[in-house]
C-alpha cells in the first residue's frame, strides 16, 4: 500500500467490493472519495422467492399485525414493490409499529412514507431482540427477510411472548458469473485487491464458494485483507477459515469506511 494523504487516505489502495450490483454504489462511491482503487465483482445476487405466496397471505392480513420488524434495505424494497402489485395501500401500514435493523434500513422505509419506532442501539439481531422483548409479549409480529437468515429474531420473541410470522421477500444466490473474474483478479498481482469488504455473512458465505477448493484459495488470499461490517460478518468469516483484519466499530457503510481508511493510516505510520 502507498502512503496516504490527509485528503485522499486510501490512495494506491486497491479494494474489492462485493456486495450485489444494485447495491454496490454507495460503499463504492465513499471509498472512491477516500481515493480508493474500487474493484466491483458482486459475490451475491439478490432474487424473487421461488413463490410470493407467504409473503402475498401475510400482506393482505396486515391489519391483524402489530409490529412490522425490517433486517435489510432489500426486504423493505421487495415488500413494498409486492404490496403496490397486490394494489395495496400505503395506509393499510398506519397502525403498525416498525422495527428496522439499522439506517440504512430506516431510510429506507422512510423513504416509503413511514414512520420507524424502533432502531437497535447496534445493527444486529440480538439487538433487535433486546430493543424490542418487553415491547411484543402478546403481540403479532410479522418479520419480512431473506430465505436465509438466522432465527435469533422470531426464536428470541417468541420466548418474550409474541406470536412471530416469518415470510420471504427475497432470497439471496451465488453469482456464478463472478467466479472466474474473481479467480483471475486475485491471480493477478496488478489486479489483486490490498482490501475485500464483507457487509454480511452470506458475502463471506459466498466469497469462499465462488474460490474453491482451500488449497488454491490459500494462494489467492496471500497478502489480502479481509474488512468486516459487524460482528456476525466477523464470526462467519473466522468459522471459514478468514482472517478478520479489520472490523467496523459502527456496523454501517460509513463505520466500514471510517475503519479501513483508520487501518491504512495506522499501517503507513509504521
Amino acid at each position: 500500500m502507498t502512503t496516504t494523504s490527509k485528503n485522499k487516505p486510501l490512495r494506491g489502495v486497491r479494494v474489492l467490493v462485493g456486495r450485489a450490483r444494485h447495491q454496490a454504489g454507495s460503499l463504492s462511491a465513499a471509498l472512491r472519495k477516500q481515493g480508493a482503487q474500487v474493484i466491483e465483482i458482486p459475490f451475491i445476487e439478490i432474487r424473487k422467492p421461488k413463490s410470493f405466496r407467504p409473503l402475498d397471505s401475510a400482506l393482505k392480513n396486515l391489519a391483524s399485525y402489530e409490529w412490522l420488524i425490517l433486517t435489510s434495505v432489500n426486504g423493505v424494497d421487495a415488500m413494498w414493490a409486492r404490496l403496490a402489485r397486490l394494489r395495496g395501500k400505503p395506509q393499510s401500514l398506519a397502525h403498525l409499529r416498525i422495527a428496522a435493523i439499522g439506517p440504512a434500513t430506516k431510510k429506507a422505509i422512510e423513504q416509503k412514507g413511514h414512520k420507524v419506532d424502533v432502531v437497535p442501539k447496534e445493527y444486529v439481531a440480538e439487538s433487535v431482540v433486546r430493543s424490542l422483548r418487553s415491547k411484543v409479549k402478546g403481540k403479532n409480529v410479522l418479520l419480512v427477510r431473506a430465505k436465509v437468515a438466522r432465527d435469533v429474531i422470531p426464536n428470541e420473541l417468541r420466548r418474550a411472548g409474541a406470536r412471530v410470522d416469518v415470510v420471504e421477500a427475497y432470497e439471496t444466490v451465488v453469482p456464478q458469473s463472478s467466479r472466474r473474474r474473481l479467480r483471475a483478479t486475485l491471480r493477478n498481482p496488478k489486479k489483486r485487491p490490498h482490501l475485500v469488504t464483507f457487509t454480511s455473512s452470506s458475502t463471506v458465505k459466498n466469497f469462499v464458494e465462488l474460490l474453491g477448493g482451500q488449497k488454491s484459495r490459500r494462494s489467492m488470499l496471500d497478502g489480502v485483507r479481509m474488512s468486516s461490517i459487524g460482528p456476525v460478518t466477523s464470526a462467519t468469516l473466522r468459522e471459514l477459515g478468514l482472517k478478520v483484519d479489520i472490523a467496523a466499530r459502527e456496523y454501517t457503510i460509513p463505520g466500514l469506511v471510517a475503519a479501513m481508511v483508520d487501518a491504512v493510516a495506522s499501517a503507513c505510520s509504521k
